[in-house]
């Protein structure tokens, strides 16, 4: 099986919602479970019935900044292909994927959260002064005279000015445009979005599909072959999951997470006192996989059937301080023994109701 390329190191600043390590979406040469939606896509660019905006949506970790970019190279390289291709496959020869891979392709423009010139900081929002770029770049002639793409990544981290601002040009789209939005919530996009694009849902992988992706990226990732397949059956389908899981102590985390969720609404002091102390130390995927447990179980306790509404009140509360506590723990490096303590108080309190 041919293996992903290692990251390269591209001068950048940091980036937002980009895994540590990892092959950015942008450099991937392959896309892994999704060859259905692929092929209709393709089945339309060729027909000329490809919408000027697709909305792609789907969890975290399953492809759709990889799918993104993979339209994007294939447009700008001229999107032309033999009638027995059914992806948008461009060889990594080609100019244009470089050029896509360095974020150097003048007909491109990539929307994410970056640092203003100047800081270091990533922010929370895509900054305003991205977002103005938009309607600049659709006003002026495609270098290669062909498509222009803007690809943003995620529609989620946009501002009510962003969104807005973004929907100008959505309304009235100059010829040869394409829009790439990824979103992690499809239902939270703004109605007006999602009423000028096409909804493309990528659904979890299977677990085959995960270790095949694991088994593509672990070269460059430096994973333990043995420890693939149970990484890959605990990932929820999400590839994203399953590095986090297969590398350092991701394992440990979960499980320990999920003990800790099985004791509610009175988790033993000593669980979370351990569980603290292993997310100290841990300044990265830690953090990022016990809120993603702990988010699990919150959507399996309001799906279940068995919350009455005050109680489907409460944990639809509890999600949102709990997206909100770990974006700031993060940002602002805040202590993670506190956080956990934080979290499971409002998470017993919930169980109560």
């Amino acid at each position: 099986m041919a293996r992903a390329p290692a990251p390269k190191d591209d001068g950048e600043a940091l980036e937002g919602d980009v895994l540590t390590g990892a092959p950015h979406p942008r450099r991937q040469d392959r896309l892994f479970g999704h060859a259905e939606v692929e092929a209709d896509l393709m089945a339309e660019w060729r027909s000329g019935r490809l919408p000027h905006g697709l909305l792609i949506g789907g969890p975290e970790g399953v492809g759709k900044a990889t799918m993104a970019y993979r339209i994007a190279r294939f447009v700008l390289s001229g999107g032309a292909a033999p009638a027995s291709q059914h992806s948008f496959d461009v060889p990594e020869s080609h100019p244009v994927w470089r050029q896509v891979a360095a974020l150097s392709h003048p007909d491109l423009l990539v929307l994410r959260r970056v640092p203003e010139p100047g800081e270091e900081k990533i922010p929370t929002v895509i900054p305003a002064e991205m977002v103005r770029k938009v309607r600049n770049f659709f006003g002026a002639t495609a270098g290669s005279g062909g498509w222009r793409v803007c690809i943003v990544d995620a529609v989620d981290d946009l501002n009510a000015f962003g969104a807005n601002a973004l929907l100008k040009t959505l309304e009235e789209p100059p010829p040869r445009a394409l829009f790439l939005l990824v979103t992690h919530a499809p239902g939270r996009v703004l109605p007006t979005i999602r009423s000028r694009t096409r909804a493309v849902r990528l659904k979890p992988l299977g677990g085959a599909e995960v270790l095949a992706a694991l088994d593509h990226l672990a070269p460059a990732l430096a994973l333990e072959e043995a420890d693939l397949p149970a990484a890959a059956a605990a990932s929820g389908g999400s590839v994203r999951r399953a590095i986090v899981l297969a590398r350092g102590e991701g394992m440990e985390v979960r499980a320990a997470t999920q003990r800790a969720l099985e004791q509610l609404p009175q988790p033993r002091m000593e669980e979370l006192h351990a569980l603290g102390a292993r997310l100290q130390g841990d300044r990265g995927d830690g953090l990022d996989l016990f809120l993603e447990t702990v988010s699990d179980w919150i959507a399996a306790e309001a799906t279940s059937g068995l919350a009455g509404r005050a109680r489907l009140v409460r944990l639809g509360e509890v999600w949102e301080k709990v997206r909100r506590s770990g974006a700031e723990a993060d940002i602002y490096n805040l202590d993670r023994k506190a956080l956990v303590f934080r979290i499971f108080t409002e998470l017993a309190e919930a169980a109560r109701a």
